[in-house]
Order: structure tokens, then C-alpha cells, then sequence
């Protein structure tokens, strides 16, 4: 079900109002309150029961505390106070059960908190204020009109190209250089280095939307996504690789739908097993960036993914990135014959730059960030603004995404790898 409680317009609603099992958490509830600058009075007796039963005939405060230890089924009585609640009230319950799952559910389900008691008064009292503050916050500035979402997909045509470093730099670009509100989804359960790039901790999100996909909403995005800047947020994993998490593919789907009205840019990191098991999250994605390098393996794969992609999503327009561009004596293949072989241009190349991309790592910054005034990072500013200016021509009429030119005849490597290449 759809998250009951969203932040929003609370009128002259009473600010605070709670429902207790007990005399001693009444008696930890009332003094809290009132530094607070709330009524003691609005502290009732009765628990989640006496809850239902009073906001079933009178208009829900801002902040609500309930108290479960007498529900005998936490999570449906939760659901059922829904039912009378007023959309913009947020929910702190407590309650005597110490299990995780539990308070995963009861936080997925829309509420804010939940305590275990007996509840002491300074963890009651940082539940109490940060609810406060979420209700007093800015409300987020809607997207522009004249500013449609862009969603990109990176894509590495194989490992070790540096699609994720090129992803994460990517999504710091819309955000900070373009002032776009930006999304980072990596799709890599088990490995991704999203949050890790960035310097964070990724959290339980992107790995309970998978576990429990009916539950992903707006609320939950905004619970579930860490922040990495005013503009950028990021939902990554690092789910143990002992347990294999089994799903097909539909809080993926989820996630980019909730995003796209969550945010301007979706930048999705996607491994390119995500793109052979689940071919629907392409179907919404307006421009895709494939990440390559210049050798016989990935011409091979390049060649691969330009062809699924005009097969499978020909709405998409494509990016062809050569990244970790090293001198001319080191290249496997030269440029020409590589182009040859996809029968398309590179459109970008970024340069390889060992000592900014170790600098990068130690720093816990993007590459774009750690090297404002590097040869490398001046490729990846063009790609964002070529992304943006395709994502406006897509808006503005929609079709089919344009191919690369054709070459006359096969490449020597073409004809190596045996393989037709996508036109």
C-alpha cells in the first residue's frame, strides 16, 4: 500500500497529540512535550486503539505518538490508523517488540519512528524535534516545465571501463554544475561503489525496495536515498554476496518511476547482466551512455549492446564514451578501427589519469570534483550538457534515437570478431 503519511499542508491542526499504554511513558511523554512547547494535555491514555477511535471523529495533529505494546498485530493496526490519519501527519510509535524486520515494515508503511520501550526521554526528545523540523522544512521546488527529467543509463561494455566512476561524476555534474536535482541509482546489488565514491554509507534501501517492492513510494524514496548534496542523492547496496537477492526485476522499474517524479535526472548505473535479465528498465530511459575502451573485447561487446539497444530500445539515443583513454603506444586498437568496427563514432573521449582518479578515491569525491581543471573532467562537462541538449531535442519531438553513420563495408576487426555490427 501507498505510504499514509506525507509531509505536506497541516493547516491549524493541533501540533502534537499521543496515546500511551502507560503511566510511565505518559510520565516521560509530558515534560518532553511541553519543552517542546506543546500541551501536556494532548497526552491521552489508551494506546494505538484510543488513537483510531478519536481521530475516526476529529482532524489528526502535525505529530502523532502512539504507543503499540498492546497491538497484537503492530503492522495491520498501523494500517488501520491510516485509514483515519490526514495526509501530512508524522507518525512516532513505540513499542516493546526489538525486532528489525518489524520496525523496517513500520517505517516502510509510513511512519517516522519507532522506539522501543521503555523510551528514554532524550531519544524521545530527538524523534520529537526531528519531526518538528521535517514538518517546518522547505518544501522541495517542483521541476520547471520547460525542464523535462532526463534519464541516462551507463552502461560499461565491460568491467573495469570505469562506468561507474564515469556514473557517479556524471550525476555530480547535473547537480552541482547544472543545478539539477539528481538521482544516482546503482543497480549493482552486491558491488556497486556508488555511495562509496561519494563517501557514504549505503544503507538498507536499495535492498529492502527489492525485498518488499509494493512498498516503494515517494515517501519511501525519500527515506530510503542517502543525501549526498543539496541537489544529489544516491540509492546504492552493498547486499552480502552469500545471499543472492531474487527478484524480476519490478522495484527496479519502481524506483525509476518514483524517481523521475522525485527528481530532474536519473542517472542509473546499470551492469550490463541487469540489462540482459530486466530489458524493461531501458524502456523509459531517453538517453543511454555506453562506456568502453579501446580493445579487441570490447569493440566485441560494444558492437553487442549498440545492436540490443536499437532492437530492444529504439527510443533511447546513445552515447559511445571511450574512457580511461591511455597514449597512443599503449592502445590495444587505434580509434579509427575501433569506430570502424561499431560503425559509429566515439562521441566523447576521456583521457586516463591514474594520479586524479587515486586522488579521487582518497578524497571520497567524484572524478569531476576532485579535478575541476583536468583534461579528464572537461570531456565529462561536454557529455553532460550533450545529454541535457538530447533530453530537450527528445522532449521537444519524440522519436526514434539517431545511429551512428554507417562504414563502408567491415573493419578488419569487424571481420575478427565475426559479428554484424549495429547500424
Amino acid at each position: 500500500m501507498n505510504a499514509p503519511w506525507k509531509p505536506g499542508s497541516t493547516g491549524l491542526r493541533d501540533p502534537f497529540a499521543a496515546y500511551v499504554c502507560d503511566e510511565t511513558t505518559a510520565e516521560t511523554l509530558r515534560p518532553v512535550a511541553a519543552e517542546l512547547g506543546w500541551a501536556v494535555e494532548k497526552v491521552h491514555k489508551g494506546g494505538l486503539r484510543n488513537a483510531v477511535q478519536s481521530l475516526s471523529v476529529s482532524a489528526s495533529p502535525q505529530i502523532l505518538f502512539v504507543d503499540l505494546a498492546e497491538s497484537g498485530d503492530p503492522l495491520n493496526d498501523i494500517n488501520a490508523l491510516a485509514e483515519v490519519c490526514e495526509p501530512g501527519t508524522v507518525v512516532i510509535a513505540a513499542g516493546q517488540v526489538n525486532d528489525v524486520r518489524l520496525y523496517r515494515d513500520l517505517v516502510a508503511s509510513g511512519i517516522q519512528d519507532y522506539l522501543l520501550k521503555p523510551v528514554h526521554p532524550d531519544m524521545l526528545r530527538e524523534a520529537l524535534g526531528h519531526a518538528q523540523a521535517m514538518l517546518n522544512a522547505p518544501k522541495p521546488i517542483d521541476a520547471e516545465p520547460d525542464r523535462p527529467h532526463l534519464a541516462t543509463a551507463v552502461i560499461g561494455t565491460r568491467g573495469g571501463v570505469g562506468a561507474s566512476t564515469l556514473a557517479t561524476s556524471l550525476a555530480w555534474l547535473l547537480s552541482e554544475k547544472e543545478k539539477r536535482s539528481t538521482a544516482l541509482l546503482d543497480l549493482d546489488v552486491h558491488f556497486g561503489t556508488g555511495a562509496l565514491a561519494l563517501d557514504l554509507e549505503p544503507g538498507r534501501g536499495l535492498t529492502d525496495a527489492i525485498e518488499n517492492p509494493s512498498r516503494i513510494d515517494g515517501l519511501f524514496i525519500e527515506r530510503a536515498m542517502v543525501k549526498a548534496s543539496e541537489k544529489l542523492a544516491v540509492l546504492s547496496a552493498e547486499a552480502p554476496i552469500n545471499a543472492p537477492l531474487m527478484t524480476d526485476g519490478a522495484a527496479f522499474y519502481q524506483l525509476q518511476e518514483e524517481m523521475r517524479a522525485a527528481f530532474e535526472c536519473t542517472v542509473v548505473d546499470l551492469p550490463r547482466a541487469m540489462l540482459v535479465q530486466h530489458p524493461h528498465l531501458i524502456s523509459d530511459i531517453q538517453t543511454a551512455v555506453i562506456v568502453t575502451e579501446l580493445t579487441l573485447a570490447a569493440a566485441r561487446d560494444t558492437i553487442r549492446i549498440l545492436s540490443w539497444l536499437k532492437t530492444n530500445a529504439p527510443q533511447t539515443r546513445v552515447t559511445v564514451v571511450c574512457n580511461r583513454m591511455h597514449p597512443t603506444a599503449q592502445i590495444e586498437i587505434s580509434r579509427k578501427d575501433f569506430e570502424g568496427s561499431i560503425e559509429r563514432k566515439i562521441d566523447h573521449v576521456v583521457p586516463f589519469d591514474q594520479k586524479l582518479a587515486a586522488q579521487a578515491a582518497k578524497l571520497g569525491k567524484p572524478l569531476a570534483e576532485a579535478g575541476k581543471n583536468s583534461k579528464t573532467v572537461a570531456p565529462l562537462v561536454d557529455l553532460a550538457g550533450s545529454l541535457l541538449n538530447a533530453n530537450d531535442e527528445i522532449a521537444d519531438s519524440i522519436g526514434p534515437a539517431k545511429g551512428g553513420k554507417n562504414a563502408k563495408g567491415k573493419s578488419l576487426i569487424a571481420s575478427l570478431l565475426n559479428k554484424r555490427p549495429a547500424k
